[in-house]
């Protein structure tokens, strides 16, 4: 079957970010991901999954245990498990990108309180 945000499942999270499930299975997780202008998620980590962010429209930056990186359109960056980590969007224009994980983050999200 052919995916993408026509017909996959779709949910909201965070401040009105989009997220599409376009691959969920035991050992994989795709999902497309849109975030506003001037919105982030929380610092969190995972135990066990792997995750790797490619975007594809406007310019990300991820934190990544303290850590302070600006991903563009057409480039990617890996978070290893137990990374302590955050995407923000700190520019005027929606983002979009692909989060992959391996294996999915189903249950494996440890929010951090600053």
């Amino acid at each position: 079957m052919i995916h993408s945000k026509n017909n996959s499942e779709h949910y909201k999270w965070g401040n009105q970010c989009d997220s599409w499930i376009l691959k969920n299975t035991q050992g994989l997780s795709v999902k497309q991901e849109k975030m506003p202008a001037g919105t982030s998620e929380r610092l969190h980590f995972h135990q066990v999954a792997e995750q790797f962010f490619y975007i594809l429209k406007g310019e990300a930056v991820l934190y990544i245990n303290k850590e302070k990186f600006l991903v563009r359109q057409g480039e990617s960056i890996s978070i290893e498990p137990g990374a302590k980590h955050f995407i923000s969007n700190e520019t005027d224009e929606e983002i979009e990108f692909l989060v992959i994980s391996n294996p999915p983050t189903d249950h494996d999200r440890i929010e951090i309180k600053e």
